[in-house]
């Protein structure tokens, strides 16, 4: 099972307690305040691993609590402070705050009745626009608190409570014998939104059933499911091509888009947010046009999908590759194509067959930035 979002909830430890304690051995019968201090709370702490893909792990564990500090003891024995709760998360995971729970937080989405001629009454549910694409697939407001990129990195979700001191420290002049100490402070605590975001050099983009998983197949050692029927690939897959000099690049096989998936249409978002890590995108049409469908509107409502999820992804290195050229009427097809296009390169692909599949390799590895 593949998760790429979970919602989290993560406590930290509470501080231990100080002690009123007094010191009171032979001969000493008045030895002044000898109350320790209590331990520092634990912290939860996330490490990003490059060894875990998504984000099961959290998905069956929602609750990060932490253990709570030792309170302080008599003859100045300090608490132990609580153990760090340490999460490994992949890289590229994106942490975003969540609002607390409440009437007004937790309520969802307006939503009006609104008459649909001929039809009756339709549901139309406003989302606001200036919500974040996490935010909306959760109908929340949210935070990017963390974005956990590179191996070995961390960051403290959630930081353990001080210990409270304990009656020593309040001892002076005037006040010889406190019999007051603080208690620990509470550890920090929150509802959180765990957000995977595939980390790869080539984005692979194209309508359902235009032959990303088998031009994955052929690129990579990846076997991802492969059949003739749209949305096959339910979650992105990734491969790993290898060049003769020992150079490895990763590319991502992206789910299919349709239109409108920049409105979350289908699985848009959870689909369109890995593509924003990736180096290069690679679109691939289907210039059979099997489903009924033109290349050249997929293209064009591929860039406006794109687009319209987030302009910068229009300003990555990109690469088109015609596929199913085997297919008699992808020539007349092709043709077309350039003529609408005159200025962008294609590539020619018989992915099936693994003809072409060579060139594409080493044109990718001239446009991306990373090579």
């Amino acid at each position: 099972m593949f998760i790429d979002q979970v919602k989290i909830f993560a406590r930290a430890g509470h501080g231990g307690r100080g002690c009123v304690a007094f010191r009171r051995e032979a001969f000493v019968p008045k030895g002044g305040p000898s109350g320790g201090d209590g331990g520092r709370g634990g912290h939860v702490i996330l490490e990003a691993s490059h060894d875990i893909n998504n984000l099961i792990a959290q998905f069956y564990q929602p609750r990060l609590v932490a253990k709570k500090g030792e309170h302080g003891q008599g003859k100045d024995k300090h608490g132990r402070a609580g153990k760090d709760v340490i999460v490994k998360v992949p890289c590229g995971t994106v942490v975003w705050h969540l609002p607390e729970e409440s009437p007004e937080t937790e309520s969802e989405p307006k939503s009006t009745w609104e008459q649909a001629p001929g039809e009756g009454q339709a549901l139309v549910i406003d989302i606001a626009e200036e919500l974040e694409p996490a935010a909306v697939a959760i109908g929340q407001h949210g935070e990017i608190i963390a974005d956990l990129t590179e191996d070995g990195q961390r960051f403290t979700l959630c930081k353990g409570g001080r210990g409270g001191k304990g009656n020593k420290h309040f001892t002076n002049s005037v006040r010889q014998a406190p019999r007051i100490a603080q208690p620990g402070e509470p550890g920090e605590e929150g509802r959180f939104l765990f957000e995977l975001r595939l980390m790869a050099e080539v984005g692979l983009v194209g309508y359902p059933n235009a032959g990303k998983s088998t031009l994955l197949t052929a690129l990579s050692a990846a076997r991802p499911k492969i059949a003739p029927y749209p949305f096959t690939t339910l979650h992105p897959q990734i491969g790993v091509m290898e060049f003769p000099d020992w150079r490895r690049m990763t590319i991502c096989d992206i789910p299919g888009l349709v239109e409108g998936a920049s409105e979350n249409v289908g699985l848009g978002h959870a689909f369109l947010r890995h593509v924003r890590r990736c180096a290069v995108l690679l679109i691939l049409l289907d210039m059979a046009g099997i489903d009924g469908r033109e290349p050249g509107e997929d293209y064009e409502n591929i860039l406006a999908e794109l687009e319209h999820y987030d302009p910068g992804l229009l300003a990555k290195p990109r690469l088109v590759a015609a596929n199913k050229m085997d297919e008699d009427v992808a020539i007349a097809n092709l043709k077309a194509f350039r003529k609408q296009h005159p200025d962008l390169e294609v590539l020619e692909l018989m992915a099936a067959l693994d003809e072409g599949v060579e060139t594409l390799k080493e044109r990718l590895r001239a446009e991306s930035p990373r090579a």
